[in-house]
């Protein structure tokens, strides 16, 4: 790695407590909607999930953090993130994780957002959902 490269911060260090859950997802090619290349980690995008149940309008502020082939979290914030692949969730609002905790579950189908859908997703595994803080 060069001198130059610039690494990501864990959200772990930075929100002081394990990620809520992982998804794989699948990122759309520029022919599907999506871009011609992909981002680098810590991109910002907004998670959205199907559930029937759905009160809440609005943007959910979940953010992916993406895990190389090994499932090794990437830290190197100048290489782009694999087109398909795992990454750790993160709900941002503390206060929206009692809505999550009663919709999230193992096989959920989700979307990354860009200004549009841009990815498929689909959770496969629960993490520290339902114990970190819901302040």
């Amino acid at each position: 790695m060069s001198m130059t490269s610039r690494f990501h911060k864990p959200y772990e260090e930075i929100l002081g407590h394990p990620c809520d859950f992982r998804v794989r997802y699948r990122l759309y090619s520029q022919e599907e909607g999506g871009r011609s290349q992909t981002p680098f980690q810590g991109i910002r995008w907004d998670f959205w999930y199907e559930n029937a149940n759905h009160t809440m309008k609005g943007n959910f502020i979940i953010w992916p953090e993406f895990e190389d082939e090994n499932g090794d979290l990437i830290l190197e914030a100048d290489k782009h993130i694999p087109w398909s692949g795992t990454a750790k969730m993160w709900i941002i609002m503390d206060p929206l994780r009692k809505y999550h905790q009663e919709r999230i579950k193992v096989g959920t189908k989700g979307y990354f957002f860009e200004a549009g859908r841009i990815s498929d997703c689909e959770i496969i595994e629960i993490n520290s959902l339902m114990t970190n803080p819901t302040i």
